[in-house]
Formats: C-alpha cells, structure tokens, sequence
C-alpha cells in the first residue's frame, strides 16, 4: 500500500492531477476539498493516499490530511459506495458536517449530495453511524490557492470537473453560468458551484 506520496505538482485538471516523485509522474484523483487547498503547479506538495485495486486498473486517491482519508477508508466500506461516489460526497461536503448529518439521521442533507438517493444516504446513516460516532474530523484550512488560469479556460476545467464528479454536461454547464467566474480559479469556481447545488 502506497502511504503517501510527496513530489511536484506537473498537472492539475480537477478532479485530477499529475504528481512528479523522483521522476516517475502518478496520476492522482482528489477530491476538490484537497485541490482547494493545493499549491500552484511546479510547487512541491505532499498528499496521504489510497491504492485501489481493480481488475482493469491501479488507482490513486490523494488526501490533504489523514482526516479526510479515513472518511473516505469508512465511505467505501458502505454498500453500494465505491471511491467515485466518495470522492464526490468528500468534494461536496466537509467530512465534519458529513459525520455529523450521519450521528443527526439527517437524510435529507445527505440526499441533497450529487450521486446519493434516498436509498444510499439511508445506507450511510445505518452503517456509518456506529463507526463516525467518535470519529473527530481535523481543522480545514479553507484558504485558496492563487490561481493561475482565468477566464474561459477555468470555466471549461470547472465544468469538466463537475461532470467527473457525476453531473450531467448540461446541469454543469447551467450551473457553472451562474457562478460570477470572473478572475477566479477552477477551484473557487467549483467550490461555488458545489455550495449553491446543496442549498
């Protein structure tokens, strides 16, 4: 199992990036509450992470802090819930109010989640409310990282990134023009976009 991984960034598309350790690049999928929080691309970075082993393929989960990896470990020990669906709940909400809508039997916050229905979020509270009931999540630093690309070009890596994360080429769309994307990020776009879908 590959712990964690520390290099330089080559490649960020969200919800991927290109990670640069020692000259062999790892291709890495991270939620967008870890990409919020990376540096700029040739910065150095380092990330915990999570192999996951599929008949067809190899693939790299990246987390900013052990918190939200562990979240992420109990997310797919659920029926029905694979490293995609967490990914996206992992991008949509932070794990602590995710652990608390699980211990408040709150289903209707879990359902508003992009990818979970009534069915799954019923799931996540019968079979993680035992395992997050002292889970403690980690302080978020939810400062942004300087952005390097604007304009039209964040907008199309934005609702590239939604639409990785299970929304339709349409629903990203509309919702991305609804966001005041001038001189921001991908990221703070994305995260904007996220914010006003679970209202």
């Amino acid at each position: 199992m590959i712990g964690f991984l520390s290099g330089i960034i080559l490649q960020k598309q969200p919800p991927q990036l290109l990670l640069d350790v020692n000259g062999v690049g790892y291709e890495i999928t991270a939620s967008m509450n870890t990409f919020y929080n990376l540096p700029e691309v040739g910065a150095k970075t380092q990330l915990y992470t999570h192999l996951a082993v599929r008949e067809d393929a190899l693939q790299i989960y990246g987390f900013r802090n052990l918190e939200e990896r562990s979240l992420f470990r109990e997310l797919i020990k659920v029926s029905g819930v694979g490293p995609k669906l967490a990914i996206t709940i992992l991008s949509s909400i932070e794990p602590k109010r995710f652990a608390h809508c699980v211990q408040m039997n709150d289903t209707a916050a879990l359902v508003s989640l992009p990818g979970i229905g009534k069915k799954t979020a019923e799931r996540l509270v019968i079979e993680m409310r035992d395992r997050l009931k002292d889970w403690q999540g980690g302080g978020f630093n939810n400062e942004l990282p300087t952005a390097t690309q604007l304009g039209r070009q964040s907008e199309q890596d934005a609702i590239s990134a939604l639409i990785s994360l299970g929304y339709k080429p349409q629903e990203a769309s509309r919702v991305i023009s609804k966001v005041d994307c001038k001189d921001l990020p991908s990221e703070e776009i994305i995260r904007l976009a996220l914010k006003s879908l679970v209202r």
